[in-house]
């Protein structure tokens, strides 16, 4: 028998209304591919438009003006140079495309964490087994109790070896937000250099590039900025652009053009696709600053907030412990799922709560105990309402 649902029209927030989203479903989980609103899809749309009526003078003679234009307005909202940043299709790809560009030798280790995101690690695999280079993990505990056990896990795995560090910004699997700026200073202390992977920070936190200090960064515009999908940027720092390349080598490796880096020639220009999800990044920083009086901060702040009340009241009714402090948490947190549904799988438990009370959220299996975690998401358009009445679906579910 499913569970009688509520009136999903007295639990809707007037945000939603400037989303596509599904009124029928409670949508918790902006965190995994984000939503673009509708206003940036209409441009979208408008460009695409404008490209398929004379795709030559699109790519020809806009293109490059709206790309350039794009950068600039992300340089100034991650307070990057705009000559350090390129645009690559999602955080993932600016990822291997520095661990590809880079070489490595059967003496040298790459760093990371147990809370890497599984696309990443992959990756760091693969170059492991390419290069005979050794990947080295720092076991960082869950539940938390501090940014420092993060900083000590890190730097004990640290060796005269350690080549390069890949760490997450905001891990996808826990919520859990590193002390990256300190962890990027011990470790370029040690000679280590950083790779960062910022796919949920852009639109969750104030991002400072240069306070960062980290030799790459690669972060989604397609999350919490709301971009269209398949828009993110790689930064590198300017004395490393002349080792990065993309994946896809194409006309810019040979470019007679010098009024821009290699770097950006290469990047800016991997072959035909559909730019126009890096073309609305300005115009998704615009309207999502434009929600709210206080602009990004109070936005940043409202959904901090929220997903702190949440958090709250799942631990509450589902009689558990937070398992990090609430400043190590941004838009996302993570509940640990209660001991007597510890025996189903993550699948399952996803589906139950999609196919019969309509939310949407991610379940993710942990390494460890508590073996799955419920991770929340707190977007504009969400309300306490809806967390209540997955905490509600979730007490149904193991009765």
């Amino acid at each position: 028998m499913k569970y009688e649902k509520p009136d999903f029209k007295l639990r809707t927030s007037y945000y939603q209304e400037l989303w596509s989203l599904d009124d029928n479903v409670v949508f918790l989980n902006h965190g995994s591919y984000g939503a673009c609103p509708k206003a940036v899809l209409r441009m979208q749309q408008s460009l695409r438009s404008q490209l398929e009526q004379d795709p030559v003078n699109f790519f020809g003679r806009q293109w490059e003006p709206l790309l350039d234009n794009a950068r600039s307005k992300l340089a100034a909202f991650i307070n990057a140079d705009v000559q350090d940043l390129v645009f690559v299709p999602n955080a993932t790809t600016g990822v291997n495309s520095v661990l590809r560009s880079l070489t490595f030798s059967p003496d040298d280790e790459i760093l990371t964490t147990n809370h890497e995101y599984n696309a990443c690690r992959n990756a760091l695999n693969f170059i492991a087994s390419r290069t005979g280079a050794r990947v080295v993990v720092a076991k960082i505990p869950f539940p938390l109790e501090s940014p420092e056990q993060i900083i000590a896990a890190v730097l004990e795995k640290v060796s005269a070896k350690t080549r390069l560090a890949l760490l997450d910004h905001i891990t996808s699997q826990t919520g859990v937000i590193f002390p990256m700026q300190q962890l990027v200073k011990e470790l370029q202390a040690r000679g280590v250099e950083t790779l960062i992977d910022g796919a949920h920070a852009p639109g969750m936190i104030s991002l400072n590039m240069q306070e960062i200090g980290a030799t790459y960064y690669s972060g989604n515009c397609h999350k919490w900025l709301s971009a269209p999908k398949g828009a993110a940027f790689l930064y590198v720092q300017r004395d490393k652009q002349p080792e990065i390349h993309p994946l896809t080598i194409s006309h810019g490796a040979n470019s007679p053009r010098t009024d821009k880096s290699r770097f950006q020639l290469e990047f800016d220009w991997t072959g035909t696709d559909d730019p126009t999800g890096y073309m609305c990044v300005p115009e998704a920083i615009a309207f999502m600053s434009s929600l709210l009086p206080g602009g990004w901060l109070e936005l940043m702040q409202r959904n901090h907030q929220l997903v702190l009340q949440a958090r709250q009241l799942l631990c509450k009714e589902l009689e558990v412990q937070p398992p990090c402090p609430e400043e190590m948490i941004g838009s996302m947190a993570v509940v640990p799922i209660p001991v007597s549904l510890e025996n189903c799988s993550h699948v399952w438990l996803h589906d139950e709560l999609f196919d019969q009370f309509g939310i949407q959220v991610q379940v993710v299996p942990w390494q460890e105990s508590p073996g799955m975690l419920i991770r929340i998401s707190a977007q504009i358009y969400n309300t306490l309402e809806q967390y209540q009445y997955l905490a509600t679906a979730l007490k149904n579910l193991y009765r």
